[in-house]
């Protein structure tokens, strides 16, 4: 795809393919979202990239790792724009690790470069640019995922909003958006379908392939009580307790107030 004020060039770490797809959806939001936000993120995230679309972010913290997340938990394809070299990606630890084995690091910015605040309004025209739509999750009234969505505005792109509780502080950024002519969206399939039509998953990605558990599945953008994921998976309620020790044991599911369960 071709933007206005083009990076001069691209620094690349990790599956270089994935810029050959076809699909792109960039989603973003707060780097402090609420647990519905997360869990929102998360959701979208693992179901448009179980369709077969590039999910791309920023790797921030919030919205943006949470998208990521759910795209790697299901094997998908998932970029995340840097505004620092990719030898440094900010913040550093286990996902950015995990993208550049399974997804894809790309800056601007040469090796070495540090993020700057001044370098991240400028990714976010890269993020929009190489999407053909963007879904703000989550954003305060003055958040920088809204210079992401006016990023796409202009760059011709769809522009997709999560709405949220009227009264929290998180949604006034999204509903905003709603006001000004973006789509209300309330589910990935309808936002696929809304751009794509009929989607066709493209082949997975390169490396260690992602075992399907039935049980995590369940729980993408879900916080679910023993009984409620005993009756989804039709399995006996002893089988998924010890399900859940051994994923818990493993960090991949966490246990809330009320004997209630979640993704890590």
């Amino acid at each position: 795809m071709t933007i206005s004020s083009p990076p001069e060039e691209l620094w690349m770490r990790g599956c270089e393919e994935l810029l050959a797809r076809e699909r792109f959806v960039a989603i973003v939001g707060s780097r402090a979202p609420t647990p519905y936000g997360e869990a929102q993120a998360r959701r979208f995230g693992a179901a448009l990239a179980a369709a077969g679309i590039v999910v791309v972010s920023g790797l921030a913290r919030g919205i943006d790792s949470a998208a990521h997340r759910g795209a790697l938990e299901v094997g998908g394809a998932t970029i995340a724009v840097l505004g620092c070299g990719v030898d440094r990606p900010w913040p550093a630890g286990p996902l950015a690790e995990d993208l550049v084995q399974r997804g894809l690091l790309l800056s601007e910015f040469p090796p070495g470069m540090g993020p700057r605040r001044h370098h991240f309004p400028l990714r976010n025209r890269i993020i929009s640019g190489l999407s053909q739509a963007v879904l703000v999750v989550e954003a305060a009234w003055a958040s920088g995922s809204l210079i992401t969505a006016r990023w796409g505005v202009e760059q011709g792109r769809s522009i997709y909003a999560l709405p949220g509780r009227v009264d929290h502080p998180m949604a006034r950024g999204a509903h905003r958006l709603i006001r000004e002519g973006a789509t209300l969206i309330d589910s990935p399939e309808e936002l696929a379908r809304d751009l794509y039509g009929e989607v066709t998953p493209d082949a997975p990605v390169r490396g260690t392939p992602v075992a399907r558990d039935p049980l995590l599945e369940a729980l993408v953008g879900e916080t679910l009580s023993v009984d409620e994921l005993s009756a989804r998976l039709v399995e006996p309620v002893g089988e998924v307790l010890a399900s859940l020790a051994t994923l818990e044991l493993s960090g991949r599911v966490a246990r809330c107030p009320g004997g209630l369960y979640r993704l890590s």
